[in-house]
């Protein structure tokens, strides 16, 4: 279908505030450019309770923000990893696609903000999501979280880590999952599909920007191993059921969706739901395009039935 008439909008005055080239600026220069993108999603959400803290893990901190929905004990948790190239994205750009997750799910959502490229390139990343991982579980308790019912989410290149964090869980003995949640996921370094070519320009993310994410997280010829292009791996077998969201106009879709039609085929249990006239980023501009909220608000009930959310553990959306 045509692009939406509400994105073609939104990209207009985009353009209009003068075009950005990530790939011609340095990660700093990058970060500080995508910060303001957060205004895109709307006013805040409120949700019952918002609390930083930090996962000690071998001699580093791994900053947390946990997100409570309402005030019931033992809650399901989603451990959510913000997009953003692996370069640019933090707690705060991604602050209110979490408080909204949070309510639609009836989930406690923990953020994770991993370290970044290019200062700590592969495979910290995917190192600190599984650790936040491990930490929550070992802590849920005075978390007052649910360790048997944990999922895994994340958007771009956090739904890269979601999937990454699934592998090493199903390759290194835990903890389960019940589910992960892929929003337009990274899943192949090589940049080399169909969509990533028609969608190359004008669709808020380029092929060039998304080379140059890849430069600067594994380098100029990264071998295909599958904890950064899980796309690669040799099985896709006993992880966990997954929902897998892709953008009509985003390069990134193709690879998306490969890799559904693989969990599918390994016997993974996986809906993938496309989102026509959308671009990449569309969830976390839910403020300006409804279907933003419309993708994250479905998300909630796929989180809600597989961890076994019941009606009165659920805040209102």
């Amino acid at each position: 279908m045509p692009l939406d008439p509400a994105v073609e909008k939104l990209m207009k005055e985009i353009s209009a505030g003068g075009e950005i080239r990530l790939e011609e600026l340095s990660p700093s220069e990058a970060r500080q450019a995508f910060s303001g993108m957060s205004l895109l999603d709307g006013e805040k959400t409120e949700v019952a309770s918002v609390v930083d803290v930090g996962a000690a893990v071998d001699g580093r901190v791994i900053p947390l923000r946990i997100y409570r929905p309402c005030e019931a004990s033992h809650l399901p948790v989603v451990l959510y990893f913000h997009g953003g190239g692996w370069v640019i994205g933090d707690l705060d750009t991604h602050d209110n696609t979490c408080r909204r997750l949070a309510l639609a799910s009836g989930c406690a959502v923990v953020s994770v903000h991993y370290r970044r490229a290019p200062e700590d390139p592969f495979p910290a990343a995917a190192e600190d999501c599984f650790a936040a991982l491990r930490w929550v579980a070992a802590e849920a308790d005075r978390l007052d979280v649910d360790r048997d019912r944990i999922a895994v989410a994340g958007d771009s290149a956090g739904g890269n880590l979601a999937a990454v964090v699934s592998l090493m869980a199903r390759d290194r003995g835990g903890p389960a999952l019940a589910f992960q949640l892929l929003i337009y996921p990274v899943t192949d370094y090589l940049c080399d599909t169909d969509s990533m070519r028609e969608n190359a320009e004008g669709f808020f993310l380029t092929r060039a920007a998304m080379q140059w994410f890849w430069r600067q997280y594994a380098g100029d010829a990264p071998t295909p191993v599958p904890y950064h292009s899980p796309l690669h791996a040799k099985s896709l077998a006993e992880l966990p059921p997954a929902l897998v969201i892709t953008a009509e106009y985003d390069p990134l879709r193709d690879e998306g969706e490969a890799y559904a039609r693989r969990l599918l085929e390994s016997g993974v249990a996986a809906v993938l739901r496309r989102y026509d006239g959308m671009i990449h980023g569309f969830v976390s501009m839910a403020g300006m395009l409804p279907q933003g909220a419309e993708a994250l608000a479905a998300a909630g009930i796929d989180l809600r039935r597989a961890l076994g959310v019941p009606d009165d553990e659920r805040a209102p959306a």
